[in-house]
């Protein structure tokens, strides 16, 4: 990257990084701004995953994917985006192609860099070599008519040089020399030609952005009656942050400019002082690096809740604690438990994090409650809470949920841990395992943790044959300067067997095309009765026939461990012989089950099974799960739209789900045969049947409504509280691809934002879920592994949110869904074979 020595940046919720050889600096702001009409090719594409994946090298997986999410452009143009302002100080454009290489980099992994330039050195060298010696006054250059003809031709000749570096790399860009800042003269007596920025106009830049191209500024303005001014460009840089309303901005100013920046900045802004070798560590990770400058909120630890205040710490545990919005605790339970013993609330003022640490006389504390906004994980509070707390406590016990979206946090914080039932445990301070677990059993005779933690280690002793898994971790003793390991293991890559029943339909060729590309998985086994014989084409892995799999030949197959797992897509009501010949031929082995996933319905209801849409129930349960029930296609699209939101229903009414499938959800038949007589599958509804329009259907009483009600009923504060959903299916003349669009009625006031932020607190961190501005339209969707929501509105009276979400029937809604699940249950990573 930058060959350079410190950097500046000022981050306002998330980070931004400045590179800089003395004495001159590039600094990134990063700003909202409108974005780009035309996205990047798919050649750009590639490149874009080959960073994605060098950048895995410098954080974790999520940290990385979050950042990147966060750092693209929405393909509206009507509605913001992040991107980044970078000041370039001119030192660093004497290294004009490597710079270059920076830029280009930015712009692949899909920011839009609003570029601002010095060119201070470049200056210098001319005027001095003309005869005329650099005056400075406070630091700021003293500019004659001669000094700012100079400047002016210097600016543009090094614009233009910046300008045609990116081009040669295939990053377009466009130069904007002026037309953006106007300026007053700020001494006019004293400084000569220098401005003081009175206005910015962004039409220029949005009018770039939206072209494509990144926008290479110098920072010359303009007064109103046209004469032109020089500009410091640390200042106007700085403007140009405050005007775009930054998320993070750059400078190299004094320590005073610093203040007084961040005192027009939110509070949440910070300045970061780094070397330039560490740009994509700033920018794509929560730790980031260098020194750390900001103008927070103090901290403070009480012991009493009056002293908190009750009301806030009652709505800071409603809208934040998972075990509240699970419905496992109630906010009185919350609080009356603190009755019990003393105890100690952290946080800062405005409560972005919360942390309730109990303390009983002559007892190790245990940290009952880590409640934190998303502000306040990616500003670094949690961090400084954590550290209050730790400077208190020596020793300290706390728990997490296993699906936690910061669980790697724990982890890193941890001396040890273990994970049993969905819930992981934590402590630091204890090396010794018999004294964790004596501590642990006294935490449990007196109520402090729940009871499932003992003993502290696997039950039963893992067998490496058959691939078992353990939860337990202490960490390992690590080297200075190294990163700090566990024990915990890794996702499984031992190869495995699977075997698909019910090939022929759309969902089964769906499957064998991504078993194909599954780095671990083998399908050795596809049954179909009317293609038995019949090469299987959509495998490329090895060679397989389709086979005819009776009843019988599954519980044989089952009983000598023939394979791994079984994938049953079969349509309803068929799928219960298969299932019980599994069960009876692992009974004969003796041994621990095969996994069976089921696409149909006819395990959704069952107690026993577990339903396995992992982006809303517990991963745990799917990871510890034999017997999985896939959910159905409208019912998961439905799930996920009304989650969010669940909260924010108003008592009494329905939400209602109006959803569009493509014809291929309406299954199969069996079609004319080819030329050497194999049976081809033909779809059971034809666009040609549809003429052209939708058809609706099942107007009452669909499956996928019945389900999606029942599974979304385990997601109130009160589980056995009947929750129902309206919906009505329509058909459609495209082959895949589900439009579904929720109208949902609210017990309170919320706007458009709002609504998105639940979306967006709700579904952070996962891999297959896409949120947009926009409504998602069907090239969102088809053919694509994910789920992809947006168009959030919300009534003028403010009592009704609208909500499109969409999926690709076969993918996300059947043999994608069926891909995570299996890969939770086998223990892989759960998205090992899926393409994201």
């Amino acid at each position: 990257m930058l060959a350079t020595s410190r950097t500046l940046s000022v981050r306002n919720g998330k980070r931004a990084i400045l590179a800089a050889p003395r004495p001159a600096a590039v600094h990134i702001v990063r700003q909202r701004q409108l974005v780009p009409a035309r996205s990047i090719n798919s050649v750009a594409q590639t490149d874009r995953d080959t960073i994605t994946r060098l950048l895995y090298s410098i954080g974790t997986k999520r940290e990385v994917e979050r950042y990147l999410r966060i750092f693209s452009s929405s393909s509206d143009a009507n509605q913001p985006a992040k991107f980044a302002v970078i000041k370039i100080g001119g030192a660093v454009l004497d290294q004009v192609d490597e710079l270059a290489l920076n830029l280009s980099f930015l712009y692949r992994v899909g920011l839009y860099p609003v570029v601002l330039h010095g060119a201070g050195p470049q200056l210098n060298g001319i005027i001095e070599s003309e005869g005329i010696v650099p005056d400075y006054i406070d630091g700021i250059r003293v500019t004659d008519a001669k000094t700012l003809s100079i400047a002016r031709r210097v600016f543009l000749e090094e614009n233009l040089k910046l300008v045609a570096a990116l081009e040669k790399l295939g990053t377009r860009a466009r130069p904007i020399t002026s037309g953006v800042f106007t300026a007053d003269y700020l001494d006019k007596d004293k400084y000569g030609l220098v401005g003081k920025i009175t206005r910015i106009d962004k039409r220029p830049l949005e009018a770039s952005i939206r072209a494509g191209a990144l926008p290479i500024l110098t920072s010359l303005a303009e007064s109103d009656s046209g004469q032109i001014l020089n500009v410091n460009a640390d200042i106007a840089a700085g403007e140009l942050a405050k005007e775009l309303e930054p998320i993070k901005y750059g400078t190299k100013l004094k320590l005073r400019e610093f203040k007084e920046l961040l005192d027009n900045l939110p509070r949440t802004s910070s300045v970061a002082v780094i070397s330039a070798d560490m740009l994509q560590r700033e920018l794509f990770t929560d730790t980031g690096a260098g020194t750390l400058i900001r103008r927070g909120y103090k901290l403070y630890k009480h012991d009493s809740i009056d002293s908190v205040g009750p009301d806030r710490l009652r709505q800071v545990i409603h809208d934040r604690d998972p075990d509240v919005l699970a419905g496992d605790q109630s906010v009185t339970g919350v609080l009356n438990e603190l009755k019990k013993a003393p105890y100690t609330i952290y946080g800062d003022e405005p409560m972005d994090v919360v942390a309730i640490v109990t303390r009983p006389e002559g007892e190790i504390p245990v940290m009952t409650k880590l409640l934190a906004s998303r502000s306040g994980v990616l500003n670094g509070i949690v961090d400084n809470v954590w550290h209050a707390i730790k400077k208190d406590h020596k020793k300290l016990f706390w728990t997490a949920r296993a699906d936690d979206e910061n669980r790697a946090w724990h982890f890193e914080r941890a001396d040890g841990s273990f994970t049993r039932n969905g819930k992981s445990l934590f402590w630091y301070g204890i090396h010794d395992v018999d004294e964790v677990e004596k501590i642990v059993k006294g935490f449990e005779a007196n109520g402090r943790i729940a009871r499932s933690f003992l003993p502290v280690g696997p039950r039963h002793r893992p067998s490496a044959a058959l691939g078992t898994r353990s939860y337990s971790s202490f960490a390992r003793r690590v080297l200075p300067g190294s990163q700090r390991g566990y024990a915990t293991a890794a996702p499984s890559t031992q190869p495995k067997r699977v075997a698909l029943i019910g090939a022929r339909g759309f969902t089964g060729q769906a499957l064998t095309s991504i078993l194909s590309q599954h780095p671990h998985l083998e399908l050795t086994h596809v049954s179909s009765r009317q293609l038995a014989g019949y090469p299987l084409k959509e495998y490329a892995k090895s060679n397989i026939t389709y086979s005819n799999l009776s009843v019988e030949d599954v519980e044989k197959m089952e009983k000598e461990g023939e394979v791994d797992a079984w994938i049953m897509a079969l349509p309803n009501g068929i799928c219960k012989p298969f299932v019980d010949a599994v069960d009876r031929g692992a009974k004969e082995r003796g041994t621990d089950r095969s996994v069976v996933v089921d696409l149909s319905a006819d395990y959704r209801f069952e107690n026993g099974w577990t339903y396995g849409l992992p982006e809303l129930y517990s991963r745990e349960n799917i990871r510890a799960a034999k017997r999985i029930s896939n959910p159905g296609c409208y019912a998961t699209s439905t799930q996920l739209l009304v989650a969010p939101l669940l909260n924010h229903l108003k008592p009494g009414v329905w939400p209602t789900v109006f959803g569009i499938s493509g014809y291929s959800g309406a299954g199969t038949i069996a079609g004319p045969p080819e030329a050497d007589g194999r049976p081809t599958t033909a779809p059971k509804v034809t666009p040609e049947s549809l003429g052209g329009g939708i058809r609706p259907y099942a107007l009452t009483n669909h499956i996928h409504e019945r389900e999606a009600g029942y599974h979304l009923s385990h997601l109130l504060a009160d589980p056995s509280q009947a929750f129902k959903v309206a919906f009505i299916p329509n058909v459609a003349p495209w082959f895949s691809g589900i439009t579904s669009v929720l109208s949902m009625p609210l017990n309170g006031k919320l706007n458009a934002k709002n609504v998105q932020e639940l979306y967006e607190e709700k579904y952070s961190g996962e891999k297959l879920v896409t949120i947009k501005k926009e409504v998602p339209t069907l090239p969102d969707v088809e053919g694509k592994h994910g789920w992809s929501v947006g168009g959030f509105q919300v009534h003028s009276d403010g009592d009704r949110a609208v909500v499109v979400g969409g999926l690709d029937n076969l993918l996300k809604g059947a043999a994608t869904q069926c891909l995570q699940n299996l890969n939770l249950a086998l223990g892989y990573d759960e998205y090992a074979g899926i393409p994201l």
